[in-house]
């Protein structure tokens, strides 16, 4: 039987990723800058992993920086007004396997992001959302992502900043709301160890949402002259086993889940022999073996790690303006999104029982690089800079 064979251009995933975007963030033009115009700089930056202002500078006849900022916040209303449109916006590009599966609870995965600030800030910001140390900060800016893995990528279901007037709970809350809203059933909650609490596992207890996820472990370490005690015991097993576990809270709050403990053995190319210890805390499921367990949560994660997921794609920004970070986060998610929608829709093979996914035609790099292409076709590149200075006869042609 002959295979019909059709072609997909830059071109024509520029204008789905106008459509994908537009038809729920609505953009209004503002003077000469069309909504158009916005979401091509928009994504001519996210490629690059650049900034707003080196993009409009880098394309020739694109608007000025100023006269973009002023267009784009003109359209930037209220955080829970972006909110809203961002998330509707995933909801209304489901793939159409998870609209069939409405009634069947799915495994989601609950993410929190931070992304390091390292400018000043009054202490009172409560935007800024502080945290233990890391890439040498201790201030962020926060967010909370809840996704499905379809076929080894990770599709966006919600997305919503996290501050530090918001309790954890509230953000869980939110999240599982807003997947129900899309019409999905959450089952199993696949969370991330910025959720490991008191407060939140007594909440999805009471909730009746089972859960899975890693455990921070607390308490005396293995040094200490008394020994170790708190969680930090369960990094000494010495072997893969089932236990029960009661967390408690400065406001003397108690939560018991169920542990399992991962220990896995081998030997290095140098033949000395290595150990690891995986402890995860569950709720609401009855697990067989420990194996499954530790492959169950790795999947969470698809092919590539959620930081790496978020940051392929997401604008540079040095602004403190809240909303606009938010924008920049989502439309980074959205690009991601567009990706495996295509792959779904246009990409996939027919295939008994289904549809097979061909990744390596289409990588989101190369997405990314049309998106890129077209922009430069529209407005063209910068190839000339004005100097002061005489230039050196050796760099006349």
């Amino acid at each position: 039987m002959h295979k019909s064979t059709n072609t997909l251009t830059p071109c024509q995933v520029y204008r789905f990723a106008i459509g994908f975007c537009q038809s729920h963030l609505a953009f209004r033009p503002v003077g000469k800058v069309t909504a158009e115009v916005l979401l091509t700089v928009l994504f001519a930056a996210a490629a690059r992993i650049s900034s707003i202002s080196e993009t409009c500078r880098r394309l020739d006849t694109a608007p000025h920086e100023e006269t973009f900022a002023n267009a784009l916040y003109a359209n930037l209303f209220s955080l829970e007004e972006i909110k809203r449109r961002v998330n509707a916006s995933f909801a209304a590009h489901l793939p159409r396997a998870l609209r069939r599966r409405r009634k069947r609870p799915l495994r989601v995965g609950i993410d929190l992001t931070l992304l390091p600030y390292y400018g000043e800030y009054a202490l009172d910001n409560l935007q800024i959302y502080r945290s233990q140390a890391k890439r040498g900060t201790n201030s962020f800016f926060a967010y909370a992502t809840a996704y499905v893995i379809v076929r080894g990528q990770r599709f966006t279901l919600a997305v919503t900043p996290v501050t530090r007037s918001v309790l954890l709970k509230e953000v869980l809350q939110e999240l599982l709301a807003l997947v129900s809203k899309a019409g999905l059933k959450p089952g199993l909650l696949l969370l991330d160890r910025g959720f490991y609490s008191v407060e939140i596992i007594r909440y999805l207890q009471r909730a009746r949402r089972p859960f899975l996820m890693p455990v921070v472990c607390h308490g005396r370490k293995a040094d200490h002259p008394r020994g170790p005690s708190g969680s930090n015991v369960f990094k000494l097993e010495k072997k893969s086993g089932w236990f029960k576990h009661t967390l408690k809270d400065g406001k003397k709050n108690k939560a018991t889940v169920s542990i399992c403990v991962k220990r896995a053995r081998w030997k290095d190319r140098h033949g000395k022999r290595k150990s690891d210890t995986w402890v995860y805390a569950y709720w609401g499921i009855t697990p067989k073996r420990v194996d499954w367990v530790k492959e169950t949560y790795r999947k969470r994660f698809g092919i590539e790690t959620s930081y790496r997921q978020m940051n392929q794609c997401r604008i540079r920004t040095t602004t403190k303006k809240f909303n606009v970070r938010f924008l920049y986060v989502a439309i980074g998610l959205l690009l991601r999104n567009l990706w495996v929608w295509l792959h779904h829709f246009v990409l996939s093979s027919p295939h008994r029982g289904g549809r097979r996914y061909n990744w390596e035609d289409l990588r989101v790099e190369r997405m990314l690089l049309w998106l890129e292409r077209v922009a430069e076709e529209m407005y063209g590149l910068v190839n000339k800079i004005t100097t002061e200075r005489d230039i050196p006869t050796s760099l006349v042609t």
